[in-house]
């Protein structure tokens, strides 16, 4: 029943900045993990960043220092800052969310993730 809506990606030179959005509708999914995931091709899908129900953010190892997670005060709105961006960072970028899991939402595994968009593209290039 929850929808998720990615939004912000665009095509930009490397050292850019984008800032990618996830809006959920229909149920409220604040009760639960959310989760940022991005694909390139031929590589296999990789968790970015999550929120975990009480509001703990964390980004995975090699996104520190670049990308921030962040959300609106209802938690339905899921953003992701990225910075410096590289051309590696070219892919599909995903929002996700699984309302039965609420703490450590990082190490979730994306197959336990219920609802997902469809997706933005991030092309890094100069």
């Amino acid at each position: 029943q929850v929808r998720l809506m990615e939004s912000g990606g665009g095509s930009v030179q490397p050292g850019g900045s984008l800032r990618l959005s996830c809006t959920a509708s229909g149920h409220t999914t604040s009760s639960g993990c959310m989760a940022w995931f991005r694909q390139a091709p031929g590589k296999e899908r990789e968790v970015v960043a999550s929120v975990d129900y009480d509001d703990t953010k964390t980004i995975a190892d090699s996104f520190k220092g670049r990308f921030t997670i962040s959300q609106d005060n209802t938690g339905n709105t899921l953003f992701l800052q990225m910075n410096l961006l590289k051309p590696e960072d070219t892919a599909m970028y995903y929002c996700a969310a699984d309302r039965t899991h609420r703490k450590w939402c990082l190490l979730v595994s994306e197959y336990t993730y219920t609802y997902w968009g469809q997706g933005t593209q991030v092309t890094i290039s100069s």
